[in-house]
């Protein structure tokens, strides 16, 4: 087994607290060591006390690691050791994980863009800057030290707190017990490129000892779901990230037909695991053709272990398979199945089960399945008219809005709740480098204060 220890400020630590992860046959893979609430204040404590890489070294860091991130030997693992360890401890298919392996290695790499386009257009990065002479916006940070606590839903999340590290603060990560590899990889290869044991630190906790890192951060992210969003709302020091709930409209005048690889994109594309995955069809007449296509497509996607090269649908133990099919069928009572009526578990032996697609039509466009968010590609189609207008869109990541009215558009794009809007034949999954996912998370780091020299 391999042994995941804490990155603390002092090198590695192996605690006497230690958690075994393994596949879904019960093989024992890994141990990851957690880390006491003492070792974490002292830890955080020094993080405060280390110095910032100066910002051209850091972006240059970031690149190089980013590099060696996707094609490099990273504490006994290769590339594709630790893809197809990830696709099995997790059950992402094989084909995510890569993908996601790049995109980390090319976020890494672009990182200078995220950082500038991000920056006011009249603030300067220095009061050293000779337009500070007569008075100028300076952009600097609010804090030194920030702390996540990582989502293990997709590697690709760890890309979310990039920015931090490469503003000058130095990063806590506290990864999900899930899915620790992603983020032990990365930080290996970082703290090797130039930050150093004391820029960023992997500090995996029990749940007795998560609040900590916050406590002692000047600022935090913090992964979950609609109660973790609610237990943070008012703590400004503090950015929750809670469910997409991204959704899809079609108004009336737009011919659906030609965007039903796009729909099957939405909903399915990585596994349907993402907060980008559309959970939302809303459609302008009747939902029934669409749902009935949505299902056609979504039926023919193969059942296979995660491993397998073909495989597009997550895995997971049967015993959570079978949660996950339970609660469905609880909040799918009074719908209308176009698929995932039956279940949604495909046994597949070794205790592991394909979790399959499903479908679902409803009444109306404010029913609260709307936003609802499973893991594993799950739609909910229903209908859409001019009265409802905005309301049944809100809190939403990604909206897909398949329409020609300008005036609708307008009033998407103005939406407070509404994160990204794509018009036209684009899946909701779609991301570039440089562009917000959900703000940049730099408006809540950094601030601006008039100098004058």
């Amino acid at each position: 087994m391999r042994a995941l220890d804490v990155l603390g400020p002092g090198g590695p630590y192996r605690s006497r607290r230690q958690e075994t992860l393994g596949d879904f046959a019960g093989n024992q893979l890994a141990t990851l060591s957690l880390a006491p609430s003492l070792y974490v204040t002292r830890a955080m404590k020094a993080l405060r006390r280390a110095p910032a890489l100066p910002y051209e070294a850091r972006i240059e860091a970031f690149a190089r690691a980013g590099r060696a991130f996707a094609t490099e030997t990273i504490a006994g693992l290769t590339p594709q050791e630790y893809q197809h360890t990830v696709s099995t401890v997790t059950g992402m298919p094989i084909t995510v994980v890569r993908q996601a392996t790049d995109e980390i290695a090319q976020g890494a790499e672009r990182i200078r863009d995220s950082i500038e386009n991000a920056r006011p257009a009249g603030a300067v990065d220095s009061w050293r800057d000779p337009r500070a002479w007569d008075g100028a916006p300076v952009w600097t940070r609010r804090g030194e030290v920030f702390a996540v606590h990582a989502a293990g839903n997709h590697p690709a999340v760890h890309q979310g707190w990039f920015d931090a590290l490469a503003l000058g603060y130095r990063v806590a990560v506290r990864p999900s017990r899930r899915e620790p590899f992603t983020p032990y990889r990365l930080i290996t290869a970082l703290r090797e490129v130039g930050f150093g044991d004391e820029g960023v630190v992997l500090l995996p906790t029990g749940h007795d000892v998560a609040g900590d890192l916050l406590r002692h951060a000047d600022l935090g992210m913090v992964y979950g779901g609609a109660d973790v969003v609610a237990r943070y709302a008012g703590d400004r020091r503090v950015l929750p990230q809670g469910p997409g709930r991204s959704k899809v409209l079609i108004t009336a005048e737009t011919d659906w037909e030609p965007l039903v690889d796009t729909l099957v994109e939405s909903i399915s594309g990585g596994g349907g695991v993402g907060c980008v995955n559309a959970t939302g069809v809303l459609v302008e007449g009747d939902p029934a053709p669409v749902a009935a296509a949505l299902a056609e497509r979504l039926a023919a996607l193969p059942s296979l272990p995660a491993t397998d090269e073909r495989a597009v649908l997550p895995v997971q133990p049967l015993g959570l398979a079978r949660r996950w099919d339970a609660h469905l069928r609880q909040r799918a009572a009074g719908t209308k199945a176009w698929l995932g009526g039956d279940g949604i578990i495909d046994d597949i032996g070794d205790g592991a089960a394909v979790l399959r697609p499903a479908v679902h039509q409803l009444d109306s466009p404010f029913a609260e399945q709307l936003g609802m968010e499973m893991g594993f590609p799950c739609a909910w189609v229903a209908p859409w008219d001019r009265e409802a207008g905005v309301r049944p869109l809100r809190d939403t990541l990604v909206l897909t809005a398949a329409t020609t009215d300008a005036d609708l558009i307008d009033e998407l794009v103005a939406e407070p709740t509404i994160a990204n809007v794509y018009v036209g034949d684009h899946p909701t999954s779609w991301m570039a480098h440089g562009l917000p996912h959900d703000g940049y998370l730099a408006e809540f780091l950094m601030r601006t204060k008039t100098i004058r020299r």
